[in-house]
Order: C-alpha cells, then structure tokens, then sequence
C-alpha cells in the first residue's frame, strides 16, 4: 500500500478522478480502477467510457456489473443498447509502469481478445479508441504501434473492418531525425534541393527497368498522337487502374487481401476497383497500392498514371512518397505517421 499525497479530507477536491481515488486510499490505479466501478460506489464516467455509457442508457452498466469484472489484457462483450450498432465490447488495459512489467502483451492482448471475440460474434465492423492511452498513461506513440501492429496481424486472417479512432494529435508523432530529413527532402527551394537530385539520380541509376512489368504497366507513346486520328487513339487506349493493379498483384504472387490489407484498404474498396475496369480511386488509394506492391519510383508513376495522376515536385504529399520509396521504405504506418505530421492525406481508406 502506498502513502497517500493527501494528508486530510478538506484537501481533497470535489470530484475525484480514478488517479485521485488511487491517491486518496493509497492504493495502486488499476486498484483503484476496480474500485470506481463497484455497485456502492457512486461514480460519474468520463472520457471515452463515460460517452459510451451516456449514449448507451443505464442498462449497459447494469449488464456490466454482472460480468464479474474483467482481468488485465481480457475482454467481455454486452449488448450495445442505445448506441447504434450491435455490441460493446469491453476490455482493461494495463496501467502504464515504465514498459518493463509486460505492459506491451497485455495491452496487445486487449486488441486480441477484443476482435477474437468480435469474430465469434460475427462483426463486420469494429472502432477502438487508443486503449490505455488515457489516465492509465501509456505513452501514445508506443500505445498507437501496438494497436497497428496487433490490428494488422490479425486481419491477415481476417476481412473484418477495424477502425482505430484517435483523439490527439501526440498519437502521431515521428522522430525528430525522421522530421528533420523528410523536411529537408521536400524543400523545394532550387538552392536547397540539391540532396533530393542526388538521391534521384542515385535511385534510377540503381533501379531495375520496367519489363518485369511490360503486360502490366501503361506504355506512352506520345509521338503517335500527332499521326492518329481520333477514334483511332480511343480505340486503343492503355490499360485502366484496374486492370493494371490486377496483373501486378498476380505477378507478386500475393494473395489479393494481402495486397489491399497492406494498402489499408478495405475489402469493400477493393471489390469496387476489381469490378469495374473504370473505377479511379483517390490519389491516396492509388499510391497505397503501389506501396503495398513495393513498386520502384518509375512503377508508382506508371501506376498511378493508369487513375490519371502523377507525383509532382511541388506537392507536399508526393515528395514525402518519393522519399520513402527511394529510401526503400514501404512501411505504410510509418510513412502515414510521416503524412500526418505535415498534414497531408494519409495513405489507403
């Protein structure tokens, strides 16, 4: 048992949180946790819980009380009430301790435990908030790898659509190095943009030419226009987005939800674009796609050419793509985080 920080009543303040009930009984915060949710004691939910259970009505926390608690990293499941959708599922994170008392696999098996159970109940759909990372003081950037991580390895299994609903901005945070060069990169002042050149030209004297994929990408072939007529050039137009991206996922030898569960997108998303040869994703879409394949810089142009669009120097957005597909990088977390912190459009659905 720990000391208490107050030393009398009259310091106390008029609502207390969980941390302060913690504080007040001098007991630890998962403790005191377990305590604030007892039928006897009276309590005013906050926070993500507290809305669910406003929106929800009371009897979401009566059918809670009858699910005799739930330990660390477990999770239980209750009708959802008045909230529209099916089911609420419930879960403890751990409390935050300085990451070496197993804080990591517990709080990834509260994303386990809590989809394994989504499946059983057959979901289609489910929203987590960043589990922890509130007054249980998880840091926020290692709470929002672990949620990505354990999300992603079980939807390899899986069609599911998992959202992750992230309230603060901290969540997202890349390190200073990474911001620094990714900032240094995308300076497209003419004095200063002489690193960005050298890698260039570094990566396309390095990079394989395109006939691996000849079938699949859209030849150019500007100097016919000029010859053509019309309804000539119409008739015999490049493949579309669909029909390219088709072929290049059968030429990696990957299973299709393994390509657009890469790209983060979703199954839905991805029936639309495999149906319809005319379908145009977004932009961010597009070049998802080519980094799930691991295209080279000219393969991503040519891609994202089959939706009509192009990476220019001047956009923000497209010079952060570039950086990492010559830096190799195909980490779509990674180079979301990276999107995030220069406010661009991140990358799939």
């Amino acid at each position: 048992m720990r000391k208490s920080k107050y030393n009398s009543f009259d310091e106390l303040p008029l609502m207390l949180t969980v941390e302060d009930v913690s504080h007040v009984l001098g007991i630890g915060l998962a403790h005191a946790y377990e305590v604030a949710h007892r039928r006897d004691f009276p309590t005013i939910t906050l926070g993500v819980d507290g809305c669910i259970h406003r929106a929800a009505g009371p009897e979401l926390l009566a059918e809670c009380r009858r699910l005799g608690g739930c330990k660390t990293g477990d999770a239980k499941i209750t009708k959802a009430y008045l909230l529209p959708c099916r089911y609420v599922i419930h879960t403890v994170g751990p409390v935050w301790r300085g990451g070496g008392h197993g804080e990591r696999e517990q709080l990834a098996s509260c994303y386990r435990t809590s989809l394994a159970l989504a499946q059983a109940h057959e979901c289609e759909t489910v929203a987590f908030p960043l589990i922890s990372s509130g007054i249980f003081g998880y840091p926020k950037d290692q709470a929002l790898r672990v949620a990505a991580d354990t999300i992603g390895q079980f939807l390899l299994g899986s069609d599911m659509t998992v959202y992750l609903v992230i309230f603060d901005r901290k969540a997202y945070q890349i390190s200073g190095k990474l911001f620094a060069d990714i900032a240094e990169y995308i300076d497209v002042d003419a004095h200063t943009d002489t690193r960005r050149e050298r890698l260039r030209r570094s990566f396309d004297l390095q990079s394989q030419p395109l006939s691996v994929y000849e079938d699949a990408a859209p030849q150019y072939a500007s100097a016919s226009v000029a010859s053509g007529n019309l309804d000539d050039l119409l008739a015999h137009l490049d493949a579309g987005f669909s029909e390219t991206l088709l072929k290049l996922i059968d030429r990696s030898g990957k299973k299709d939800s393994e390509i657009y569960k890469k790209a983060n997108v979703d199954r839905k998303l991805f029936s639309k674009i495999r149906n319809n040869p005319d379908y145009k994703p977004s932009k961010p879409t597009a070049v998802a796609f080519a980094i799930a394949l691991e295209l080279s810089l000219p393969e991503t142009r040519d891609l994202i050419a089959c939706a009509g669009y192009a990476l220019s120097p001047s956009s923000k957005f497209d010079v952060i793509i570039e950086y990492f597909i010559m830096q190799r990088d195909y980490d779509i977390f990674k180079i979301n985080e990276a999107l995030f912190a220069f406010d661009q459009s991140l990358l799939g659905v």
